[in-house]
């Protein structure tokens, strides 16, 4: 069994188990550590916890529980934070401050810490490298995901390895995800911060599945060192490759969906503006659901990036639609020449991709999402029940 992700890092070891809906997923590396979270202000007790314990810019290891997000939870949920950094630090023999934590689930209820404490023991005495222990430890943490989602990006030098959850309750500013990164690579803690920093704004925050954000984001990111000093300019290119791949996986398994939607903007004055009209794009109901049925309705795209507030000329824009191999124009410089007995041949795909050149600069930008269809209807209407 060939390595996926994490396991494939050096000095990094994992376990986790999953019984019905509630998972626990345990991660012990020791290395310089950085961290980036939800921008929601309804924050989730671990957030809370990790926005602290993360300034020192180390940890040892890493708790996930799945099935309860501890959020909206006051005093208490903190207190339960906590206490599930002292499981682990006391199962693994670390110090409690140097233990991240993270939870996903359902928001308003507290945790089951009798079942958290005994899944933590179990999980702690079969903590290995191996290929298995990269599934059983994603696993874990899944909840509406259909797929495990890993990402590997091995360099001459370095390992980057990394595992994700994350399905709806996803829009730009993270999503519901959790997203455990790690590399043997020597880095300070500093340019490690600027690095996720940078890749998580080109990837992370460049997904939408529904427009919700979640109280529970949190991606964390471990340098073990073990392979030596590295260039710091390749390490910020392999990171954000690696994060870009996780990003990808979680939109193409957004809750519902039977299409991966990717739309690039080109022709931009600045990234941030291509990103932003990408977003508005891909987050737009219409367009999700033109995706879904399939329906060449181009002109919602051009409708969706006139209200994303930036200036653009629609007499400038040009507009392709691809399926990943073959690429039709449907505008040209704001003339029409849509084929759309071809457009809607490369919608019948599980991809679908908009190439949208603005006309008012250089700069560009990608955003990945999914159609919108009745099945997200049917998970979320029922989500607690």
């Amino acid at each position: 069994m060939a390595y996926k992700s994490l396991c494939a890092v050096k000095g990094v070891t994992a376990n986790g188990i999953k019984e019905g809906k509630f998972g626990l997923a345990l991660i012990r590396a020791s290395g310089t550590s950085a961290g980036v979270f939800t921008a929601n202000l309804a924050r989730a007790a671990p957030i809370e916890l990790m926005r602290k314990q993360i300034r020192k810019g180390r940890l040892e290891a890493v708790i996930a529980n799945s099935g309860c997000a501890n959020a909206y939870t006051g005093r208490r949920g903190y207190d339960d934070a906590v206490s599930m950094t002292e499981y682990a630090g006391s199962a693994l023999g670390v110090d409690t401050s140097s233990v991240g934590v993270a939870s996903t689930g359902v928001i308003g209820r507290y945790l089951d810490l009798p079942l958290i404490r005994r899944q933590c023991a179990d999980v702690a005495l079969n903590l290995t490298s191996s290929p298995a222990a990269e599934d059983l430890t994603v696993k874990a943490i899944m909840t509406t995901d259909l797929y495990p989602k890993h990402a590997l990006v091995e360099k001459e030098d370095f390992t980057i390895g990394a595992i994700a959850k994350g399905s709806g309750m996803i829009a730009p500013n993270m999503g519901t995800m959790l997203a455990f990164i790690y590399t043997d690579a020597e880095i300070a803690a500093q340019p490690l911060r600027e690095a996720l920093r940078a890749a998580t704004r080109r990837t992370f925050n460049r997904v939408v599945v529904d427009g919700d954000t979640s109280t529970n984001d949190i991606a964390l990111c471990t340098a073990t060192g073990e392979s030596g000093k590295v260039n710091t300019t390749e390490f910020s290119a392999a990171l954000e490759a690696c994060c870009r791949s996780l990003a990808q996986q979680i939109a193409a398994d957004g809750e519902g969906a039977s299409k991966l939607l990717e739309v690039t903007v080109r022709g931009a004055p600045k990234e941030e503006a291509a990103a932003k009209v990408a977003r508005v794009v891909i987050e737009s109901p219409l367009v999700k659901t033109a995706v879904y049925g399939e329906d060449p309705n181009w002109g919602r795209v051009i409708a969706a990036a006139g209200r994303a507030g930036v200036k653009f000329d629609p007499n400038a824009v040009s507009l392709w639609i691809s399926d990943g191999n073959e690429k039709y124009p449907l505008v040209k410089s704001g003339e029409i020449i849509a084929d759309l007995t071809k457009a809607k041949a490369a919608m019948h795909g599980k991809k679908v991709i908009f190439i949208l050149d603005l006309g008012a600069g250089k700069e560009e930008a990608t955003a990945w999402g999914c159609d919108l269809t009745e099945k997200y209807v049917e998970i979320n209407g029922r989500y607690t029940t």
